[in-house]
This record gives C-alpha cells, structure tokens and sequence, in this order.
C-alpha cells in the first residue's frame, strides 16, 4: 500500500504497452499488480498511441479507502485480428474505469480484463519476430502485408 493506486494502474499500462501481455513467459511480469492469475487468449490487440492515467485522486472515484476505480484513457489506432494478421486502422479515444482495491496489503487492478493495449512500435517489432520465425510462405507474406499496413500509420 506504499504505492499509489495510481501508480499500479500505470506500471500495469505500461507495461501492457510494451507487449508484456503478448506471450504467456512475459504475462510474469504484470502479476504483481493485478489480481487474476491467467490471462484469456486474445483474438485481437489494440495498438494505441498515447496513455493517461490520473494522478490526481479527485479524477477517480473513490468506493472505500482500500477500493478505487481509476479512469484511464486510451488513444487507439486500431486493432490487430491475430488470428488473420490484419491491422484495422480506426482512431479513437476509449476510456477503460479500472477498479483497484487493496488484497493483501497491496494494491492490486481486479478488474476489467481488457484485451492487450500495446503501443504501434511495439506490434511492429512483434510482427516481425512471428515474421522471422514463420515457417510457411504463404502465412510470412501475410505478416508482411500486416507489418506494411501497421507502418502506414507511423
């Protein structure tokens, strides 16, 4: 509970945004800040652009003094479908209340369970990992039409 909520609710964000949610070996390194132990398979990701997360206590809405919800605001640029490798470009703004209380002395997000929200370098540079390690043909020229389309929005 040394830390703000605020701040689990950013390191958590973050590190989404880095890709830390793309792979089961890297889905360690968001569990100390969230409460659910395995993560759903995704079909998609949302590539954002820009995060904000409030500091400031008066922007959330406070339930108790060891349960928050804190609204954090996404740029998207689109979403990646992972199962056929195409990027659908479409700009918004979403805004996600993640609800954080207090579970064993810290303060852990219980809630929502969003798809990855990973920033556009980042799904570049996955793209061309699964690119580089692909086997067939056929599926390497779809990630590169998919590494294209993402590079079109840089």
């Amino acid at each position: 509970m040394k830390r703000s909520p605020a701040e689990v609710v950013k390191r958590y964000v973050l590190l989404d945004q880095k890709g830390a949610r793309l792979d089961a070996p890297s889905f360690e390194t968001v569990t100390p800040y969230i409460e659910w132990k395995e993560e759903p398979a995704w079909g998609r990701v949302v590539v954002v652009q820009k995060t904000t997360v409030p500091d400031d206590y008066r922007e959330w809405e406070i339930l108790n003094n060891l349960e928050v919800v804190i609204p954090v605001t996404f740029h998207v640029l689109g979403a990646v479908y992972l199962e056929t490798a195409t990027f659908v470009q479409e700009e918004t703004t979403e805004e996600v209340r993640f609800h954080v209380k207090v579970v064993e002395n810290f303060w852990r997000i219980v809630s929502p369970v969003i798809p990855p929200h990973v920033g556009l370098k980042r799904m570049v540079s996955f793209a061309r990992e699964a690119e580089a390690h692909e086997q067939d043909k056929a599926q390497r020229v779809v990630l590169a039409a998919l590494i294209d389309s993402l590079r079109k929005v840089e």
